[in-house]
């Protein structure tokens, strides 16, 4: 390779900012759901003063991975700002382990399957996703930088569930198998919503010029998403109670207590076997 492109090669190394790897920001997540659920712990607590240890260890190792957000404090003072917002986030973590409790209970009374909250915590791809996404959402309205993108793309690897930390989800939230689900960036969604696999809540449009405006759906309480619908655009809102089957394609806004199916209709033809037509 010739001397130039090395040159320029070392001067993009010394631009881009310093920053915690996937692998490190990913050990840490996983480090602060094994202290606030045993069922995902690699360590058996036993008092009191441990887990306090445990915790101010966390709080150091989320100071040295903040070091990355070099344009977070214009004034210059990184340091001291990042230690506001470990103490701020901490100061939440209660309210957030509240939260993920909640998400538990809906994720065992809308699964049929689950046996207990210990197989949950331990073997359910909607709660680690849900897990990524309530840490990783309270990081980014503090302002944090590129980490919790890292946080969600983390979970988003292992589960097929893609939320962007930005979106604002409500109680008790169900994620249903879960693979394939896309929730956007400005996307809002209520209390005791479900989910399953497939569910894109997505953007009409993908302008960069549209980036300070909501771009996807609102998705108001006690709402039920099918399998593979996709429901588009920041005009978009479900309302309060409402189904959404299988397979929907929907743009524009539906009221309280609606339904919203593609209708299978059986017809015979000349003796032919039944044919299944589609109609919206």
């Amino acid at each position: 390779m010739e001397q130039n492109f090395i040159d320029r090669l070392l001067q993009e190394h010394e631009d881009a900012p310093t920053c915690a790897t996937p692998l490190v920001v990913g050990a840490w997540f996983k480090s602060l759901v094994g202290v606030l659920f045993p069922g995902f712990c690699d360590v058996e607590y036993t008092s009191t003063a441990q887990l306090s240890k445990s915790v101010e260890h966390l709080k150091s190792d989320l100071k040295s991975i903040l070091k990355c957000n070099k344009n977070q404090d214009s004034g210059g003072n990184a340091s001291s700002n990042n230690d506001k917002v470990v103490d701020a986030f901490f100061s939440q973590l209660e309210r957030i382990h509240d939260l993920l409790k909640k998400d538990i209970q809906a994720l065992y009374d809308g699964d049929p399957a689950a046996k207990s909250h210990a197989e949950i915590i331990r073997s359910y791809p909607g709660f680690y996703a849900t897990a990524a996404h309530r840490v990783a959402h309270e990081l980014e309205i503090m302002g944090v930088l590129l980490i919790p993108r890292i946080i969600s793309e983390n979970a988003h690897s292992k589960t097929g569930v893609d939320i962007h930390p930005g979106a604002t989800i409500g109680e008790y939230f169900c994620i249903d198998h879960g693979t394939g689900v896309v929730i956007g960036e400005t996307t809002v969604v209520g209390d005791h919503v479900k989910v399953y696999q497939g569910v894109t809540l997505g953007a009409l449009s993908v302008e960069k010029r549209d980036v300070v405006e909501q771009r996807h759906p609102t998705i108001l309480n006690n709402v039920v998403i099918y399998a593979g619908a996709t429901i588009l655009g920041g005009k978009t809102v479900v309302g309060n109670g409402s189904v959404i089957g299988g397979g929907v394609w929907l743009t524009k806004s539906v009221g309280d207590g609606s339904k919203v199916y593609y209708r299978a209709k059986m017809s015979h033809q000349n003796g032919d076997p039944d044919t299944i037509t589609f109609k919206p």
